[in-house]
Parts: structure tokens; C-alpha cells; sequence
């Protein structure tokens, strides 16, 4: 089947034909830089991963970009409000700029040890200034804007079509949007472009209409246009930007450009803890730092791939052991692959017939809105026929589980990101080596009929804190 992906533009599911054959231009609103990441964000951003990495797969080339958000993103993410970034910086007594370069570098080193490939372009806010003030200044020449007291608003009544994306009319964004009585603007639901900077605001720039920063909104319209056109294909972001922030986006750029902003909206859902929303402003929240106190990063990646991109996720410790547990025997069984590969055995035995079967239902999952959760249940699939097929190992065809080990590698490693051995470095590598070694010792042990020394490898390891689990699908070990 064809690529089919939901957009949220449309609200249908619809078939992905790139504007340009062969190339794809992507964006996704990254990070606002004014503490650590947490379990929200690496839901949003493993997502886009896998969508961006099967693109690739598809031999389309792709240009990502995912910006970093270091201005003009207030408290209540709209108009009023201090600037996130320069409420941290006064709690730390550091400069704003500090702040940014300090979580900046946190982001990308928690993206970087769960496998999320870094974005071709990522663009700061602060870098493009003259773009958003240049943008600015053609809203105000086309009338579709409005300056007082040295800011500057969008007009929404000036735009017909404003909604059309949350689907949320003029009167339905007014009672959603928190404003002070004393608010400048002549609507409620009308948006910054520009704000002033009070004589205090640290994060100030000049402007034709005084000193000032950007709205949070025409950054992200400003740094997109200026990396993939005026007209791209895919939008990402999370679900709760939805509205206002790219409802914003799209009616500020199509009213500049009179063009459609782009093709196809993405929007993940979000992480919950019993039910309710994980988020700084919650107090909720788990920040990557500390779950990868807990779990190597490699299963919270596992974890997040249990739930679809437009699914909720909901976290708990238990449920990241679960994962655990199989993320772990994935790895097993690609180890006891790999074993059996490197002996060379000129064995006949096959399953091509199912390995074809269990590949087209993983691109059909694949192809039908990157479904990774239908994807990584075909993987265990092909885990219960490989052991299967493993049980029975001197018989089966050096070439057919170098092919057998190829899918898995294309599948796990290169589509969902999984990596298929422990990223653990040092000891703790060797260990997990040393026992998979053992695992599969105690195994030829077995087929051989040698129970006695099959079951003191089990007694030995198990006197050292490492319990074998043996299922019907192979074994797994975890430290008890």
C-alpha cells in the first residue's frame, strides 16, 4: 500500500505525494531552551524521528528542520506574560543567553542517546530577526496588522479563513485566550507580532516601530519560509500547539504570501501521568535526565514506540519495565542470531515464505500513518519464528539468517531507530555480552542433551544475580 498519513489539516487520512517528486521538506517546532527535556518532549520529537527516518528509507530526500525557540515564548503562551527564558534566567542569576546555550546543549546530548538523528537545520529564533521583522512589515503594508504603543498585532478579523486548522471560529478563540482588561489589542483573539521591550527586558532588539522582541508565532513562520519555501510539505508539532501557535503560523504566512502554508499538518499527542497532561507548568513532569537515571535510553525510545504518534502515552515506571522486558528480548534473539551467523554452518532449513509475509506487514504498518507500534508488534513476530527456526540451528541456512539478521537491522535499526545492541559502554557492555554469550552456550547445551551443564550455567549465573527466563519464544535474562 501507498504512504498514507493523517493531516491535520484536513482531519482525513490522506495518501503522501511531496510537492517536488523524490524530495520532502519537513518542520518541527522544537524545544523552548528554559530548562531540561522531559518525557513530553521525547515522545514529540522520537515520533518525527521515525517519520523522518522512513522517509529516507523510501529514498525520498529530505530536508529537516526543528527550530530552537531562545525569545519571545511567554508564560501563558500567548501574549502576556514574562518570557519563559528570562523567568529562568533571573531564577538562576544567569544571563538569558546562558540559559539557552546551557539547555540547548542538554536537548540535543538526550536526543543524542535515544538514537533521534540530529535535524539538517536548526534554527534560533534570536538568529533571524530581520526575517520576522521584515515579515512583520508586510503585514502592516497589506493591512493585515496593526502597530500601537510599539507593538505589533495580527488582525484575525482581516482573515477569513482564521481557524481552519483547530477549527475553532473568531468567538470560540476569544474564550479560550486569557487577556488583561487592560490589553491593547482590538480583539482578544488578535496576536502578537512584535511586542514591546520594557526598560528592564534583557532580550531586546531595535525595530521600526521601537526597541522590542518577536511574537512567539512569526518565528516559526519567518524560520520555516526562509529554510523550505513559502509552500512546504509537512508541519510537525505537538498536539497542544495546535492552537494557537500554528493556527497563528499559518494565517500570518498565507496572508503575507497568499499561497497555502503547507501541505501536510502532523500533530503527536501527548505523554499523561494518570490521565492528566505531563508539563512543566504541571509540576508533572519527568525530565529525560532522570528517567535515564532509571532506564537506559535506548528502552524509553522502546517505551514511546508502544504508542502510536496521534495516541497517548501514559507513563509509569511499570510500564517502562515492560518495555524493558521486551526491548530485551528483541536483543536476545538478534544476539543468538548473530551467534548462529558467525559460525558459518552450511545448513538448507528456510522460512522465506513467512519472513515475506511478516516484511509486507510491516511496511503495510509502516505505510499506514507510521504506524511504529503495529510495526514493532511484527518484530515480535519475526522473534517467535526466529527462535523457531533457531531451535533447530546446525540445519538452517547460513545465507537465509544473514538475510533473516538484514531485516532486522533494516527494520529495528534503521526505520524505528532501535538499536539492536545494548548502547551500554565499558563493563557493562562486556557483561551483557558475557551472559548473551552464556545464553547461547547453555542452549547448544540443551539441543545436545548436556542438562546437567545446561542447568549450572542457569544455577552459576544465577548465583551472581542473573536470572534466566525461559519462554517459548527463547530466553531473556534480567539482574535479581
Amino acid at each position: 500500500m501507498p504512504l498514507q498519513l493523517t493531516n491535520s489539516l484536513t482531519r482525513t487520512k490522506e495518501e503522501f505525494t511531496p510537492i517536488h517528486d523524490g524530495i520532502v521538506r519537513m518542520y518541527v517546532c522544537g524545544p523552548t531552551v528554559y530548562g531540561l527535556s522531559h518525557l513530553g518532549h521525547a515522545k514529540s520529537y522520537v515520533s518525527f524521528d521515525v517519520v523522518v527516518r522512513y522517509l529516507r528509507y523510501l529514498g525520498y530526500k529530505v530536508t529537516y528542520v526543528q527550530n530552537i525557540t531562545d525569545v519571545g515564548h511567554l508564560t501563558d503562551d500567548a501574549d502576556e506574560g514574562e518570557d519563559k527564558i528570562a523567568k529562568q534566567a533571573r531564577k538562576d542569576r544567569m544571563h538569558p543567553m546562558q540559559v539557552v546555550e546551557l539547555y540547548t546543549r542538554e536537548y540535543f546530548a538526550d536526543m543524542d542517546a535515544m538514537n533521534v538523528l540530529r535535524p539538517d537545520i536548526s534554527p534560533r529564533a534570536t538568529g533571524h530577526i530581520p526575517e520576522q521583522i521584515a515579515m512583520t512589515q508586510q503585514l502592516l503594508e497589506k493591512g493585515f496588522a496593526y502597530e500601537v504603543n510599539g507593538s505589533v498585532y495580527f488582525d484575525v478579523s482581516k482573515d477569513a479563513e482564521y481557524g481552519k486548522l483547530s477549527g475553532r471560529n473568531v468567538d470560540e478563540a476569544e474564550s479560550g485566550t486569557r487577556v488583561d482588561v487592560k490589553s491593547e489589542k482590538r480583539h482578544p483573539a488578535d496576536f502578537a507580532l512584535w511586542k514591546k521591550a520594557e526598560p528592564n527586558h534583557i532580550m531586546r532588539w531595535d525595530s521600526p516601530w521601537g526597541p522590542g522582541f518577536p511574537g512567539w508565532h512569526i518565528e516559526c513562520s519567518a524560520m520555516s519560509m526562509k529554510y523550505l519555501g513559502e509552500t512546504f510539505d509537512i508541519h510537525g508539532g505537538g498536539m497542544d500547539n495546535q492552537f494557537p501557535h500554528h493556527e497563528c503560523e499559518i494565517a500570518q504566512s498565507e496572508s503575507v504570501t497568499k499561497k497555502p502554508f503547507v501541505k501536510y499538518w502532523m500533530h503527536n499527542n501527548l505523554v499523561t501521568v494518570n490521565g492528566q497532561k505531563m508539563g512543566k507548568s504541571l509540576g508533572n513532569f519527568t525530565t529525560l535526565k532522570d528517567a535515564f537515571a532509571m532506564f537506559d535510553p535506548g528502552i524509553i525510545r522502546f517505551f514511546i514506540l508502544q504508542s502510536h504518534y496521534r495516541s497517548t502515552l501514559d507513563y509509569s515506571a511499570q510500564a517502562v519495565e515492560g518495555a524493558a522486558k521486551g526491548l530485551e528480548k528483541l536483543r536476545n534473539t538478534v544476539a543468538r542470531l548473530r551467534a548462529e551467523i558467525a559460525k558459518q554452518r552450511a545448513g538448507s532449513r528456510e522460512f522465506a515464505p513467512a519472513l515475506e509475509a511478516l516484511r509486507t506487514k510491516f511496511f503495510d504498518a509502516m505505510n499506514d500513518d507510521f504506524n511504529a507500534p503495529a510495526a514493532v508488534g511484527v518484530l515480535f513476530e519475526l522473534v517467535r519464528e526466529t527462535n523457531e527456526l533457531l531451535s533447530d540451528a546446525p540445519n538452517a541456512s547460513h545465507a537465509f539468517l544473514q538475510t533473516l539478521d538484514g531485516f532486522f537491522t533494516t527494520a529495528a535499526e534503521e526505520i524505528l531507530g532501535i538499536r539492536l545492541t545494548a548502547e551500554s559502554s565499558g563493563a557493562a557492555s562486556l557483561e551483557s555480552s558475557l551472559v548473551e554469550l552464556l545464553i547461547v552456550s547453555r542452549a547448544e547445551a540443551r539441543k545436545l542433551k548436556h542438562f546437567a551443564l545446561s542447568d549450572k550455567i542457569r544455577d552459576d549465573l544465577k548465583a551472581i544475580g542473573v536470572v534466566l527466563e525461559d519462554s517459548k519464544d527463547g530466553t531473556t535474562w534480567r539482574k535479581g
